[in-house]
């Protein structure tokens, strides 16, 4: 008699309900496929990795515009400081960023999530999976015709199934100011300064429960070293307004990906998305956006094909997954060639500005 295949439990089983899993369910829940999203935390909301501040792109092309507007708050100015706090103004017509109550966010879509029919496992970690004939059996969910991996910068999907690791990284840390309010609350505070960020900038901002204020440094592994997060706090303090008063509510803190993974980012019925792809900006570290995209593409490539239409899904994510050529050259650079006192004589010039604007609205922005 001929084999048949056992039945697979799952069209898709996602690790991870940040951004790119959750962009990665949703849309293949449209196509009425039986997803199940694994989130090792009990709580979404809790011990989060991102700033959650979202561009302009992302709430008005995504999902994202259907969250609730008391979640958000527009932020239509970037003040940009050099080392010796000298600082300027920039805007762009029309564009604008949004922070967020970030752990309220994410509960929200863990919410959509279920509200699309999703098996949405809370508290539960992914730890194992083998390919099983033309399936994935995934220890303690069942067989699935495909896994993806959208568990962040230190995927477990992708050192289980053999793909690539992302090797180069940030490492931020943020603090929370609950009930504050910043004198300038409609602009996102960036500081350069190699001292406390070499490899990337501080930031201040206010969101819809108080302010945030944090900072990321290139991440070395053999030499690394936590951000001065107190020392930061006490060089921008005076400047941005936050008052000596305020009490620290929370902490964020983890790596944020700056390069590719060091191997593929697909294998026969396995794909990884978001940070696990390394799909973040290697200059901004912008990553919600991009990650949310990309995740998206993935769940609608698997839905078409799981109903018989469309290219493999491997395929799609390979296509889909951003290159950053020219941010990864400024990366080069940023790592290599950052010096304080470049910013602080030239922050003013034409050039330097012409440079701000591309990073934060991709040369959109107008000089003021």
């Amino acid at each position: 008699m001929p084999h048949t295949p056992p039945a697979n439990d799952y069209d898709v089983v996602i690790v991870g309900a940040s951004f790119g899993g959750a962009a990665c369910a949703l849309a293949a829940a449209q196509y009425g496929l039986r997803i199940c999203v694994l989130e090792r935390k009990a709580d979404p909301g809790e011990r989060l990795h991102t700033t959650g501040i979202v561009v302009k792109e992302a709430m008005e092309q995504t999902w994202l515009g259907r969250m609730p507007d008391h979640l958000v708050q527009r932020v239509a100015r970037v003040r940009l400081y050099a080392p010796n706090l000298h600082n300027v103004l920039l805007t762009a017509p029309g564009y604008y960023f949004l922070t967020s109550d970030t752990p309220s966010l994410m509960r929200w879509l863990a919410s959509e999530l279920r509200a699309s029919g999703v098996d949405l496992r809370l508290q539960q970690s992914f730890t194992d999976a083998w390919r099983d004939g033309d399936a994935w059996q995934v220890e303690g969910v069942g067989r699935t015709a495909c896994l993806v991996g959208a568990d962040g910068a230190r995927s477990r999907v992708a050192q289980r199934t053999g793909l690539g690791q992302v090797r180069d990284n940030l490492y931020g840390v943020e603090r929370e100011f609950a009930g504050v309010q910043l004198p300038e609350g409609d602009a996102l505070h960036c500081f350069v300064s190699r001292r406390f960020a070499p490899g990337y900038i501080g930031w201040a901002a206010q969101n819809p429960t108080g302010v945030q204020v944090g900072l990321a440094l290139r991440h070395d592994p053999a030499h690394a070293r936590p951000p001065d997060i107190e020392g930061f706090l006490e060089h921008v303090r005076d400047v941005v307004g936050l008052p000596h008063s305020a009490q620290v509510a929370g902490t964020r803190a983890g790596l944020v990906p700056c390069g590719l993974p060091d191997g593929p980012i697909t294998a026969p019925g396995v794909i990884l998305t978001g940070d696990a792809a390394g799909v973040v900006s290697p200059l901004s570290a912008g990553g919600i956006h991009s990650s949310w995209r990309h995740g998206w593409a993935v769940g609608d490539a698997i839905g078409l094909h799981r109903r018989g239409t469309g290219p493999a899904a491997e395929q799609v994510a390979r296509q889909a997954a951003p290159t950053f050529h020219r941010k990864r050259v400024l990366r080069w650079a940023m790592d290599h060639l950052q010096r304080d006192w470049p910013v602080d004589a030239l922050l003013r010039t034409g050039p330097m500005r012409r440079v701000a604007e591309q990073i934060y609205f991709h040369r959109r922005g107008v000089r003021m």
